[in-house]
């Protein structure tokens, strides 16, 4: 392969965040390069109409098929915002014991995100809420209880695909029992394997049956996989994890900027190892010059052996099997009726979220709706 096939290889497992309410040159340029896709942040989407208008040009631009994701959780994570359904966090739809109700706030999700252009939904968060002092899961969790969080998350997997969108379950394998924010530094998970099997990895297992397309890695050293590296750069922790929940589909690193990894690993170094560890789709959510970091990172791992290679045209064909299956072959047209619509803003007042301010817990207030939560 060529050098520039090497960097389109590479390119192909990346996806970035950018800068901007338009598609400005450099994303533009990012996506004639052959990169997987983009994230959508606060600081992309003022309206409906713009945020559509944004996604069909990005689609437009890029000579493959492009996904575009987005944090829209519910509750306190949600990019989208003005003119769309506000609906509540997770923790809420748990408290009702009702899978139906998380199937229909999966489809509700799915369908406002299908209307502007977004292909992927990094949702829903199916970590165990068994730590009250967690400080970055909390009520993104629907229960502490393993077997809620497991059919919760299953049902809402389902209404979210139902919709044609692509659906994530985070944190792999699990991020609810840590005193550490992975935003800000290193979390260490320090129970066995059975704790995990019992615990942590119930949700997984069930997103798995259910058909998930995507689960997303946490950056947490879980001991008892691998006592020295954060999981989403350790090849002993992945293979194991996909092989105990029988994944074979995509898994997403978290973003590779965030302080559990960037404190410990350059751009570079984190790219290829996550990818070697068994990352399909790497996120790198802020800088271009990181976004770029990484990109030649795997152009360097690649080039060094044919096992190095091989692993990375895995991962790129695993990542364009989800665009062709996600991202709609012709173009779409705006519909504004799908925003709002009186069933999703019944079900948004049964949770006294159209007509009320958020809940003023403590930890419905962290982060803010700037924060590069995922």
């Amino acid at each position: 392969m060529s050098a520039s096939d090497n960097e389109r290889l590479a390119a192909s497992v990346v996806m970035v965040g950018f800068e901007g309410t338009e598609a400005g040159a450099d994303i533009r340029e990012m996506a004639r390069r052959g990169i997987a896709g983009a994230i959508l942040m606060r600081r992309n989407v003022v309206t409906p109409a713009q945020t559509f208008a944004l996604n069909a040009e990005l689609h437009a631009c890029a000579p493959h098929p492009f996904l575009i994701s987005v944090d829209q959780e519910g509750g306190r994570v949600a990019r989208l915002h003005d003119g769309f359904t506000r609906l509540p966090a997770l923790r809420r739809i748990g408290q009702t014991g009702d899978p139906e109700a998380a199937r229909q706030m999966g489809r509700l999700l799915g369908r406002e995100c299908r209307a502007v252009g977004i292909d992927l939904d990094l949702a829903p968060v199916v970590d165990v809420d068994s730590n009250p002092r967690n400080p970055v899961i909390g009520d993104r969790s629907f229960s502490p209880d393993p077997l809620e969080c497991a059919r919760m998350g299953a049902a809402m997997i389902e209404g979210l695909q139902a919709e044609s969108v692509a659906a994530c379950a985070k944190h792999l394998p699990g991020h609810g029992d840590t005193r550490q924010d992975s935003h800000l530094e290193l979390p260490r998970v320090e129970h066995d394997l059975e704790r995990l099997r019992s615990i942590e990895l119930v949700p997984f297992r069930r997103a798995v049956e259910a058909g998930v397309a995507t689960i997303m890695t946490a950056h947490v050293v879980v001991e008892a996989l691998d006592p020295r590296l954060p999981v989403t750069v350790s090849r002993k922790a992945l293979r194991s994890l996909r092989e105990e929940i029988g994944f074979s589909g995509v898994l997403i690193s978290d973003d590779l900027e965030m302080a559990a990894i960037a404190d410990g690993f350059s751009t570079s170094e984190a790219a290829w190892r996550a990818v070697d560890a068994g990352c399909d789709l790497l996120l790198v959510c802020h800088r271009a010059d990181r976004q770029m970091e990484a990109i030649a990172g795997l152009c360097r791992w690649a080039e060094e052996s044919s096992e190095n290679l091989e692993r990375l045209r895995e991962a790129s064909t695993r990542v364009r099997e989800l665009a062709r299956r996600f991202v709609p072959e012709r173009a779409q047209r705006f519909e504004p009726g799908a925003l709002r619509q009186p069933d999703a803003l019944a079900f948004a007042q049964r949770f006294s979220l159209e007509s009320s301010p958020d809940p003023t817990e403590p930890e419905a207030r962290r982060p803010g709706p700037d924060s590069p939560q995922t």
